[in-house]
């Protein structure tokens, strides 16, 4: 059986300003109904895959299982990570857990934000890979190159130029991101793949290599699983052994140390979806290369991603070439095409302007739904809030802000001090400065409602929990 390990962690900086630091890419609906991550689990999913492995952060644990249940999987584990430390813990934690659990099995790493449209052929891919993988060897899986790409890793091969069936042959080396000059080259020779990142190995045979090539990660990341923590659902990894584990990705760590390595050509579409480009080119255009989302327009553009993430918000692009377009409710992204890649650079410009925009996604997601600002003033703060069926917020209070709650969808069950009521469409509550309050949706369909805050100081950290079914301090 072969087990998913979906690594579900990232920091959000290359397709901003809709990914963000709160809520990076693979969370996003970039090209369809589904996330990149839904569509990862499901492609990972079915009669070949047992449940899956989760790795992600405390920040994300609660979007992971809310895009599960929406469609439908549930995972083996979701592990939270203390902090970011790369790929190789990641992986090596999951190994680990699997080892107790499933000695014999076969673990496939995969990032959550890939797009494969072709699911079958990456299926195929996958069990070829099998037999090298039972064999011994350590699988990893490279893409066809279809141009001289700059941002990808390559896997050279040892064998088989021209030849990109899916079949195991072995891997030469792997190859760093190369300038424009040697990516030409390496297109032409017929030999190289792009590196995606992608895996397939024993449980005991990974494991071995860890021991074999990077032995200072066993001892740590074992101490943080045998220490771990089940918390509503998620398996919280200690954080002061995991603190002591190298920053460093699962290639510098074993792959590019190990002599048993295979590789199996995926020949299908694929993207990594590694800047608004890629976007591009993933998306469907019309005759003169534009491509277009949301509430958007375009007048005599050429080779152009104008994309809208407001039905509020129309973009309109008039005579643009080569031109990426983004508008979100509280920034928007113009560039050209060609510095696709330097939109990192922006991010960082933000941050060292303290600009919220940077990190923060105007959408602030919670376990019991989600929250955004409306308009923000000196003393005043108007929220949209969305709670779950059956979900439930804090009981709470806070020291410097009243609230006034107006029901706009659905039915709410309101605590204020001792008292309870049902409130419904049209009816509103308020809240005085120091009450303890709780809102929950003890209805069937969405609650939304309009939280107006007057006081001296909004922050979110003015809240006092006094009991929280979500365990949150």
């Amino acid at each position: 059986m072969i087990y998913p390990v979906i690594l579900c962690g990232g920091s959000g900086t290359r397709l901003w300003p809709l990914s963000r630091k709160s809520y990076p890419k693979q969370f996003a609906r970039l090209m369809g109904d589904e996330s990149l991550f839904q569509a990862s689990a499901q492609r990972l999913s079915g009669a070949s895959f047992a449940a899956p492995i989760i790795l992600t952060n405390a920040d994300f644990r609660f979007i992971v299982a809310e895009q599960l249940a929406e469609i439908g999987i549930d995972p083996a584990v979701v592990m939270i990570e203390p902090e970011g430390r790369n790929t190789a813990p990641a992986v090596l934690a999951a190994a680990l857990w699997l080892l107790k659990k499933d000695p014999e099995a076969m673990m496939l790493v995969a990032p959550s934000d890939h797009v494969v449209p072709d699911a079958e052929g990456f299926g195929a891919a996958v069990k070829a890979g099998e037999v090298a993988c039972a064999a011994g060897d350590l699988v990893t899986f490279g893409i066809r190159p279809d141009r001289p790409e700059t941002g990808y890793g390559y896997l050279e091969l040892a064998e088989g130029a021209g030849d990109f069936s899916a079949t195991p042959r072995r891997l030469k080396r792997f190859v760093e991101k190369p300038d424009e000059s040697r990516a030409r080259e390496m297109l032409a020779a017929g030999n190289y793949l792009w590196n995606g990142g992608i895996f397939l190995f024993s449980v005991k045979d990974i494991v071995a290599a860890f021991e074999a090539t990077a032995a200072d990660l066993v001892e740590p990341c074992a101490q943080s699983i045998d220490e771990a923590k089940a918390d509503l659902g998620f398996l919280r990894l200690a954080p002061e052994p995991w603190g002591r584990l190298e920053d460093i990705s699962i290639d510098y760590a074993v792959m590019e140390r190990a002599t048993n390595l295979s590789v199996v050509p995926f020949d299908g579409d694929w993207s990594d979806l590694g800047g608004w480009d890629a976007v591009w080119r993933e998306s469907a255009r019309d005759e003169a290369g534009v491509a277009l989302s949301g509430e958007a327009t375009s007048i005599d553009c050429v080779n152009s991603l104008l994309r809208s993430e407001n039905d509020n918000l129309e973009i309109v692009g008039i005579g643009l070439e080569n031109v990426i377009a983004i508008a979100m409710p509280d920034a928007v992204l113009v560039a050209d095409m060609s510095r696709a890649q330097d939109v990192k650079k922006a991010v960082s410009a933000l941050k060292s302007k303290g600009v919220k925009q940077a990190q923060q996604f105007p959408r602030d997601h919670r376990p019991w739904g989600w929250f955004e600002t409306l308009s923000l003033g000196e003393r005043f703060q108007v929220k949209r809030i969305m709670v779950h069926p059956g979900a439930a917020l804090s009981l709470q209070s806070h020291v410097h802000r009243s609230e006034h709650w107006v029901v706009v969808a659905g039915t709410a069950r309101v605590t204020v001090g001792e008292e309870v009521s049902l409130v419904t469409e049209n009816q509103s509550v308020y809240i005085p400065v120091g009450d303890k309050h709780r809102l929950e949706n003890p209805g069937r369909v969405d609650l939304h409602l309009i939280e107006v805050q007057t006081g001296t100081y909004l922050g979110e950290d003015d809240i006092v929990r006094y009991e929280d079914v979500y365990k949150r301090d």
